[in-house]
């Protein structure tokens, strides 16, 4: 199989879910080209792109959901989206690397891709198998007027909105959000502490904004700081600050080693594993990587918008406990995860939520791809 993944960096999951799709079809012997489509127009567009996000996302939150309000207005007018028209000239280089680079099936964890295989199916080009991937437990804005050929969404529960959104049910593929192989692991959590160097006796909060470290991160350090002291338990804050560089030397120069502070780390799902208790902002793959762990999870900070669906979702179905203001609900919260049993929780976790969406994703792909060979032949 030749296969062609096109991401974008505007938010870390998106390239999460590609490279997790990537590894496991590289293991299985195909052969695969992950690039962000932005790139063949230049890298500097693809990195403007990028930083637009981050830098919208990190300190004007609020202006984010705005545009995605925004977004579910103009959703309802006839016609094709803004988003659709800017990705014309993209569409029209990425035609012509098509040409020089065949490949058997396109990819897209990100709707900006989906977009360009829409025009170019718009315009009656010969495409190969185009599967788009949801990495947000709702159906976002604008998803509804791409024309791929099969959807990849996150499990059952969604498929009446993709359907409410005129995709057909016979494209719709609820496998579920793929995470990393890393995600499989079954080391308890006395291995994985061992692993990395990490006592077997202390309490650890893992705290992290995502990719970008966004979110109250500060706010809510400082609540947890204050809970372990009026409760006596021995803990460490583990903060993974992500690309916010900013935040990381704030928090050095405030806290120095009363946290564990990283910046980037391979090994999420290690210290997912280690941790008592974790806590981030909403983002699709994150929390599909809590579920899969089976980690004790609080949602803090959603970026307005598809990470408030994520919340809204998971908080409901008993996965996760929502804190909107770590001030006032983060002790409580805190004190019934690390309290009570967790079963309940594992057991709707693994319900609504696919454990294995990667291998899935890929038996389907080689099972498809094997079809159409065989009726070629």
């Amino acid at each position: 199989m030749e296969a062609l993944i096109l991401s974008c960096s505007t938010g870390g999951g998106h390239n999460a879910a590609a490279a997790a799709v990537k590894g496991e079809l590289e293991k299985r012997g195909h052969h695969v080209t992950m690039m962000d489509p932005y790139e063949l127009v230049s890298r500097k567009l693809a990195e403007e792109i990028g930083a637009l996000y981050v830098r919208m996302v990190q300190r004007m939150p609020r202006m984010f959901g705005v545009v995605y309000s925004l977004g579910c207005v103009v959703r309802r007018v006839p016609g094709k989206s803004p988003v659709y028209y800017a990705n014309i000239r993209v569409a029209k280089r990425l035609r012509v690397y098509l040409k020089q680079h065949p490949t058997d099936v396109i990819l897209m964890p990100h709707l900006y891709p989906a977009e360009l295989i829409t025009y170019l199916k718009g315009q009656g080009d010969k495409l190969p198998l185009s599967v788009f991937i949801a990495t947000d437990y709702t159906c976002i804005p604008f998803t509804e007027e791409t024309d791929c050929d099969y959807y990849v969404i996150p499990g059952e529960k969604q498929i009446a909105e993709f359907r409410k959104r005129r995709i057909p049910a016979e494209k719709l593929l609820p496998f579920g959000i793929p995470v990393a192989m890393a995600c499989d692991t079954d080391l308890t959590k006395q291995q994985a502490r061992q692993a990395l160097g990490l006592s077997e006796d202390l309490v650890y909060i893992l705290l992290t904004g995502g990719s970008i470290g966004a979110g109250n991160i500060e706010e809510t350090i400082r609540s947890l700081l204050r809970y372990l002291k009026k409760s006596g338990k021995q803990g460490k804050i583990i903060a993974v600050c992500g690309s916010n560089d900013k935040l990381y030397d704030r928090l050095q120069a405030a806290y120095g080693e009363k946290l564990v502070l990283l910046h980037r780390t391979r090994q999420m799902a290690l210290y997912m594993r280690a941790c008592d208790l974790f806590l981030s902002k909403p983002g699709g793959l994150s929390s599909t990587e809590a579920a899969v762990l089976h980690v004790p999870y609080i949602q803090i900070a959603p970026i307005p918008g598809c990470e408030t669906k994520n919340m809204q979702f998971f908080a409901k179905n008993g996965m996760s406990i929502a804190v909107k203001h770590p001030s006032l609900q983060l002790k409580r919260a805190v004190n019934k995860l690390l309290r009570e049993e967790d079963a309940r929780r594992q057991k709707s976790s693994q319900f609504l939520i696919p454990q294995d969406a990667r291998a899935a994703l890929c038996d389907w792909l080689e099972e498809k791809l094997q079809q159409q060979t065989d009726k070629q032949e």
